[in-house]
Parts: structure tokens; sequence; C-alpha cells
């Protein structure tokens, strides 16, 4: 937004820069869309705060910035891990952005770990295979909620040895893209950031702008939504 790459109708980029700032100060960013995601919520039928939630996280590349960073698994460049907590709407719940070379598990303690009587109602969680071991424990102990591994259909599948003339053993593995029950729900929300052109990588210092901004792609999203049909 520097050096004159914003529309000339807005404010000095000094102005806009220190106003996005107090208000990332402030916690206004995280604060509105919990206001107008209850809205939507109701507008379709649903109750005020979700029961049940879908938890992932998705790698993205940093720039020069500078900041934290780390690299994921074999990945030959340093990015960030954008670690979400949405409802069955896809609408986000709570962010965290932290180092790619965290694994989900111990990500999910960071996104989670706040959130003790935030969200009164909920009681159950859906997981993808990263989330397996001692999180699934450690969850009913300290938010009172279940979690779920959903997996792909040929998680588990192995191959066993057989006799030459043994008669041919027909097993159905599900080929190509496969939709997985919920998981999906946080994937389309994945892709809604990435329609922001701003998502597309990470180039912020600082994290916490970093979540403050999906905040506001969340925000433009569902003021759209309110507009079409208001409640």
């Amino acid at each position: 937004m520097r050096g004159g790459l914003q529309p000339h109708d807005l404010p000095p980029w000094q102005m806009i820069y220190h106003d996005h700032r107090l208000w990332r100060l402030w916690g206004v960013w995280e604060a509105l869309p919990t206001v107008l995601w209850e809205l939507v919520r109701q507008r379709e039928g649903r109750a005020a705060t979700p029961s049940a939630a879908i938890i992932d996280s998705k790698y993205v590349k940093t720039t020069e910035a500078g900041g934290p960073r780390g690299s994921d698994g074999g990945k030959t460049v340093s990015g960030r891990k954008r670690h979400l907590l949405v409802d069955t709407l896809g609408l986000v719940m709570t962010i965290k952005v932290h180092e790619a070379d965290i694994q989900d598990r111990t990500g999910a303690v960071l996104l989670l770990r706040d959130l003790p009587n935030v969200f009164p109602r909920m009681g159950h969680v859906w997981a993808d295979a990263g989330y397996t071991g001692k999180l699934v424990s450690d969850i009913k102990t300290h938010l009172g909620w279940t979690l779920a591994i959903v997996k792909h259909p040929w998680s588990g599948w192995q191959g066993t040895w057989a006799p030459k003339d043994a008669p041919p053993r027909v097993v159905e593995v599900p080929k190509g893209f496969v939709v997985l029950k919920r998981r999906w729900v946080v994937e389309r929300t994945f892709a809604w950031l990435g329609q922001s052109r701003r998502m597309a990588k990470d180039d912020e210092v600082l994290v916490e702008t970093t979540e403050n901004l999906i905040y506001e792609v969340m925000i433009r999203l569902m003021v759209r939504r309110l507009a079409k049909d208001p409640p």
C-alpha cells in the first residue's frame, strides 16, 4: 500500500497503517467478525454459536519481509501455517498463524488453548490424521470436546503376500479426488482465502497481522452474504 500503490481516493498509507495497527492492538479485527458470524449463522437457521467444528492447517510461503517462519517436511522454502477452526458453514471461529515446522498436533494446542468457555455449545471437532495421538485425550480433558479423525477410504490398506496359484483378490480402492466427510468444509474456507490476492503469500513480519488479514477476508465475505439477504 506504500509508495503510491494504493488507489488515489484512499487516505495516505501512513494513516491506514496507523489505524489498522490500533485496531489490531485493540482486538477490533477479532471482535468484529464474531458479531457478523452470529448473524450469518442465524440467517442460515443455525444457533448463534456452534456445537461442532472442523480444524485444519495450510502451508503458505513467506517472503523476505522477515518474522517467524520454518520449513514444513521436505519443502525447501520457508513458510508458515495458517491454522483454522471453522464451524460447519466454513466460517472462521479462531485463527493461529505459526511457523510451518510446527506439527499440526502442537499447532492445534496453540490454536485451542485460549478457548475454554468461549463457545459454550461446542462439543465435537473433526480433523485429519495429522491430529491423531495424545491430542484426542487432551482436548477431551481440557475442553470437554470429542475429536474425530476423518480418514481417507484407503487409510490403513496394506498389500499381502499370497501363493502364486491363489485366485486374484479384488480390492476396491478409490482413485482420484474423494470428498471427505466434514473436512471439505475447511478446505473450502482455505479456498475462499486463496481468492484474495493478499493471501497468496504471507509477506507480513508479524503473524498477528496475518491473522487479522484473514479475519478481514471473512468480514468481507460475511458482509456480502448479509447484504444479499439482510437479517
